[in-house]
């Protein structure tokens, strides 16, 4: 996943930086449990659209309600150890007022929430 930029309108697992860092998704047991559980909530959401699933990587669009604008959130498995690296991030503007560590948020919610299926 690549860095996020300067702009205040995206959070990642991967960066040092405390404004745009976020804590990583934290699963137990099988990888490919967690992914397809990952997936599961993904498809429940409202605007959202998985366009990538491969082992280690899921790519998601989410498009906003009023203007359709588009943000990207990447998931990424970590090679070793039970941690899904999390990247969400606006294509276009400055802020987003809090919007993309909001669905992490809410991502992770659901994730640690929602038994294993």
């Amino acid at each position: 996943m690549s860095p996020c930029p300067s702009s205040p309108n995206c959070v990642s697992s991967l960066s040092e930086d405390r404004k745009h860092s976020i804590e990583p998704l934290r699963f137990d047991g099988a990888r490919d449990a967690a992914r397809q559980k990952l997936l599961g909530i993904l498809g429940k959401l409202k605007r959202a659209r998985v366009t990538r699933s491969e082992t280690d990587y899921i790519h998601a669009e989410f498009r906003s309600l009023i203007f359709q604008f588009v943000d990207d959130v990447e998931f990424l498995f970590a090679e070793d150890g039970n941690i899904i690296h999390v990247k969400s991030a606006s294509r276009v503007g400055y802020s987003d007022l809090g919007a993309n560590r909001r669905r992490v948020e809410r991502i992770r919610a659901a994730f640690e929430s929602r038994p294993n299926r």
